[in-house]
């Protein structure tokens, strides 16, 4: 892309363009790996260890080789000072394993030498072990104990830097007819394979050729992805109401030349290189000047996590009669011997990926709209596994099997109501009030909401809570209710009152179904999506009432006691 028709060749996205909606590289972690009691391979000394680690493509489930560590000689006790340095994403399983060898001889070859055993983790889990560190036995060499390997994730600073910058034109260009022009700055960092992403565009400044633009704060990654020496383009236009923006110039910095803006005024020429060519005494298109720059270290979602926040999950599934009778293939709720189908695959999908983030993986599981035993009564918040004094499932394979366990004795029913489950997990989030613990409710259903105004009230009241909500549309239905509560387009309120913050992610199962049956890859995208938003709504919540994370090591995390069921007329069961 050459640098002049770089700024014409998109007007339409460049009118468009939000802020806050480009995307930020993720978080980087860098992951550093230490071996305790190593099996001894060598006759005469100790073993020499190195580590290699291996990730894995969603598509194909491949394992590829990331990196190796270092060799050291002579210990069953490494300490590796190589890192690995991996690009972190909440919204994704990212599959790890780490394999150790005995190296015996200088051949890059792994089947050269000795294998001393390896561990499967995700980097959930690593990153959601107290304190960020996490141990584990080493496996694969029947009847040996081949030791432990112990991973511990550090989140990059450059990560966490988000800087603070104003900005002001001095004579630049003229471009409008009648008055002078209406200049903007859009400004765009450098890809590794030389082009260039729009990552920030200021507001317009009317009728000036000395614009002082509003001060404007953005994440460092999202303008250099951390590196310091990166190039950065700013381009000037002249505002245009038919979206045609006139081209002023241009210049190119550096975040590490932007930073210094904090002691100094730092001033760049504005260039047109179609004019340079034209004009032989052309100087300029006028000036830009950093008037203030601030450094700002942020908190982030990972440092939470490691103080010890837990995500408390909960899954809600709608059991009402528009599903189909659960023993006919039609039913969304039929059990195949063959293949999941959608709750399930939506439930696992999700699942997978929180439970990483809760120690005890113990998850209550509820549904909403049947008719349960034995005197057939309604219910619109039931546990799964029939026991309302504790109705935690072990895992995500638990909740699944207290699923199809209720498919076999309760009657689907309706109407479908969300409100019950909503208000049942706000009861237990309003109890905590540090940051400790955040909650995530997993709603599945497969159509139109009948207590619609109840519904909004719940997430208006919720949104001051520490919790999201995330909804799953099944089946062929018009989802439209579940897109007005996703707040993504109008603010969601209830009789006049606007909920805090956006907490509901909603999505349609069938976006996500893959036409040649390749579940792994189409759940992964699914749950990409509806994760994603899961940090940054957390972060909104603990910074707006200024809840810092812990530095323990270990939290002491616990389950409301028994005393805080409700009574059993009622089938509320707790969190």
């Amino acid at each position: 892309m050459s640098t002049l028709t770089g700024g014409f060749l998109n007007m339409a996205s460049l009118a468009d363009f939000e802020p806050l909606a480009a995307v930020i590289p993720a978080t980087k972690v860098e992951i550093t790996v230490s071996c305790r009691n190593l099996l001894d391979r060598d006759t005469f000394s100790k073993s020499d260890p190195i580590c290699v680690l291996y990730t894995q493509t969603v598509a194909n489930r491949e394992w590829r080789e990331f990196g190796r560590t270092e060799v050291i000689d002579n210990t069953l006790n490494p300490d590796f000072v190589h890192k690995f340095i991996l690009d972190y994403f909440f919204e994704e399983r990212q599959n790890l394993r780490f394999d150790l060898y005995d190296l015996d001889s200088k051949s890059e070859n792994l089947s050269k030498h000795d294998f001393l055993g390896q561990m499967y983790c995700t980097l959930g889990e690593v990153v959601g072990s107290p304190g960020s560190r996490m141990e584990r036995s080493l496996i694969g060499i029947p009847g040996k104990n081949c030791g432990t390997v112990i991973v511990k994730a550090e989140e990059l600073g450059n990560c966490r830097e988000s800087v603070l910058m104003q900005f002001c034109g001095n004579k630049l260009d003229k471009k409008d007819f009648f008055g002078k022009s209406d200049p903007f700055l859009v400004f765009y960092r450098s890809n590794e394979d030389g082009t260039f992403t729009i990552c920030h565009k200021t507001e317009v400044v009317k009728n000036t050729l000395d614009p002082v633009w509003q001060a404007f704060k953005i994440p460092v990654r999202a303008l250099c992805n951390g590196d310091y020496d990166r190039a950065i383009k700013i381009e000037v236009y002249d505002w245009d109401r038919d979206g045609g923006h006139d081209y002023i110039g241009e210049f190119s910095t550096s975040y590490r030349e932007l930073s210094k803006g904090h002691t100094q005024f730092t001033v760049w020429e504005v260039l047109n290189p179609k004019k340079k060519k034209k004009k032989k005494k052309y100087l300029n298109s006028g000036t830009v000047t950093l008037l203030s720059c601030f450094i700002d270290v942020e908190v982030t979602f990972l440092d939470y996590i490691k103080g010890g926040t837990q995500i408390n999950f909960t899954v809600a599934i709608d059991f009402t009669a528009s599903n189909g009778n659960p023993s006919q293939p039609t039913s969304l709720h039929y059990m195949s011997p063959y293949h999941l189908n959608a709750y399930a695959l939506a439930l696992r999908a999700v699942g997978e990926i929180i439970q990483d983030y809760d120690s005890d993986k113990l998850f209550p599981a509820l549904g909403f709209g049947a008719k349960l035993p034995p005197d057939g009564r309604v219910s619109h918040e039931f546990p799964l596994n029939g026991n309302p004094d504790n109705p935690y499932c072990s895992g995500i394979e638990g909740v699944l099997e207290a699923y199809y366990q209720s498919l076999k004795s309760v009657r689907l029913y309706g109407p479908t109501y969300f409100s019950p489950v909503i208000n049942h997990v706000a009861r237990y989030a309003s109890l905590v009030k540090d940051g400790s613990e955040y909650f995530i409710l997993l709603i599945i259903s497969d159509g139109v909401i009948s207590d619609m105004a109840q519904t909004k009230e719940s997430i208006v009241n919720a949104s001051s809570l520490p919790m999201s909500i995330i909804i799953v549309g099944v089946g062929p239905a018009e989802f439209d209710e579940m897109i007005e509560l996703d707040g993504d387009e109008v603010r969601i309120s209830s009789r006049g009152r606007f909920a805090e913050r956006d907490i509901v992610q909603f999505v349609p199962f069938r976006d996500y179904i893959d036409r040649r049956g390749n579940h792994i890859l189409s759940m992964a995208r699914l749950a990409k999506d509806v994760l994603a938003e899961i940090p940054d709504q957390f972060l909104q919540y603990v910074r707006s009432r200024g809840i810092k994370p812990q530095h323990s090591a270990h939290s002491t995390i616990s389950k409301p006691p028994a005393s805080l069921v409700h009574p059993i007329h009622h089938l509320q069961t707790q969190i």
